[in-house]
């Protein structure tokens, strides 16, 4: 990481079929090995199950379930006089996004199912309604937070 300065942020272009650089940056999550064409199947083929069992956007529910899972504090150590504290901090909105996408792709990795497309769509649906392994995750985040408001004047 240099010193002096921060590297630019490179632009993410949208996707093909949905135009959207939010479907752009969870493919390149997604992506295993550098297969993208995979990963992009894999979306699409999740997407078009959600529109199966939903009457809903797809889009919608991706974007949906992505906010839901967008956590707003989490706790960083900070070692203060031999101590190590966990201290809440604000989470920045580039770090939410990517914290949310994270978690979503993980616990559709763990969940039970036959493809990692019907996985996938179980898991947005599951996210985009407020329950399952990813607001589990986010709740607990938020539930350490709080716990360790106490040590919130360490702040950085």
């Amino acid at each position: 990481m240099p010193r002096r300065n921060r590297p630019p942020r490179r632009e993410i272009e949208p996707d093909i079929k949905y135009n959207s650089a939010m479907v752009t940056r969870f493919i390149n999550r997604l992506m295993m090995r550098g297969k993208r064409s995979v990963a992009e199947r894999i979306l699409y083929d999740a997407f078009d199950i959600i529109g199966d069992r939903s009457d809903e956007n797809p889009l919608d529910v991706f974007e949906r379930a992505i906010n839901n899972a967008t956590p707003i504090l989490e706790v960083k150590p900070r070692r203060v006089g031999g101590a190590t504290y966990q201290v809440p901090v604000e989470v920045r909105s580039e770090r939410r996004l990517s914290l949310a996408m994270r978690w979503l792709v993980q616990n559709a990795r763990k969940r039970a199912g036959k493809s990692m497309a019907e996985k996938l769509s179980a898991e947005l649906m599951d996210t985009a309604q407020g329950q399952g392994a990813t607001i589990k995750k986010k709740e607990d985040t938020h539930k350490m937070a709080e716990a360790n408001r106490a040590f919130a004047h360490y702040r950085w």
